[in-house]
């Protein structure tokens, strides 16, 4: 995979690429990068990239003349390119997976009051939040989806962790065939088998495998419930998930969610 990164403030992206599983990934030649300065392309001696808005309003706008040259240079609309923007669509492990499928993957990082709604229309494939709230940088939003996708990228990590981690944990399909909804990931713990005189749920050490499945899937379904109960609310949930969440409801006393599935046992 290839990932482009335009941005007024390449400097802050660096440390990234250069560390950790990221590094390894681009020594392997998994992923490669660049990060494209957008005042390389502006085109007075102060490098003046942001104006006023028209219609008056605080702040700045970033202009679209260095802007979109940088996009023209980065190969775009022909690849898929990402504006990080909190009025985007809300950033998710499916839409990671969509990122992750691709060859090539553009971000632009935003700044001031955003960019030219003329860039967006010219250059843009996608408009993307990565939250319900508002950063001062778009390059700590384009980090976070970075992070997100190149991991799922083909050989960056195995198939094994990825599958066992919230939302890729996958429940089996429904009676109907219908897709599941994904759980949050279970607790886990490491030595010492006692820390602060608390110790480990006997089962993870008791080397009973089935046991142990049946454990980390109960686990899954209270965190889900207790933390995204939405996330319970889809169609054609398993029988043992749905038994599972009865118990734990009447254990705890905690509403069972909303669930589109007019066959659901209640």
């Amino acid at each position: 995979m290839n990932i482009t990164v335009l941005s007024l403030f390449p400097g802050m992206l660096r440390g990234f690429f250069e560390s950790s599983i990221m590094a390894r990934a681009v020594k392997r030649g998994l992923v490669s990068y660049e990060l494209v300065d957008i005042r390389d392309y502006a085109t007075d001696r102060h490098r003046k990239c942001d104006d006023e808005v028209f219609g008056g309003g605080a702040g700045m706008l970033m202009l679209p003349g260095p802007l979109g040259a940088a996009l023209e240079a980065a190969g775009s609309p022909a690849k898929r390119t990402v504006f990080l923007t909190p009025s985007g669509r809300l950033f998710n492990q499916a839409m990671a997976r969509d990122f992750a499928a691709e060859r090539d993957l553009v971000l632009v990082c935003g700044h001031y009051e955003g960019i030219d709604q003329r860039v967006i229309d010219t250059y843009v494939t996608d408009e993307v939040s990565i939250g319900d709230y508002v950063l001062s940088s778009g390059e700590v939003a384009a980090l976070v989806l970075v992070d997100a996708v190149y991991r799922l990228v083909d050989g960056v990590i195995t198939g094994e962790s990825l599958a066992e981690e919230s939302f890729g944990l996958g429940l089996p399909e429904g009676s109907d065939g219908r897709k599941s909804a994904s759980l949050l990931e279970y607790p886990q713990y490491t030595r010492p088998a006692d820390y602060a005189s608390m110790p480990v749920p006997e089962v993870l050490t008791s080397g009973h495998h089935a046991n142990i499945a049946r454990w980390r899937l109960r686990e899954s379904v209270r965190k889900t419930l207790a933390y995204r109960p939405e996330l319970l609310a889809a169609a054609g949930l398993p029988e043992e998930v749905r038994r599972l969440l009865r118990e734990i409801v009447i254990e705890g006393g905690s509403r069972e969610p909303d669930t589109e599935d007019p066959g659901r046992a209640n």
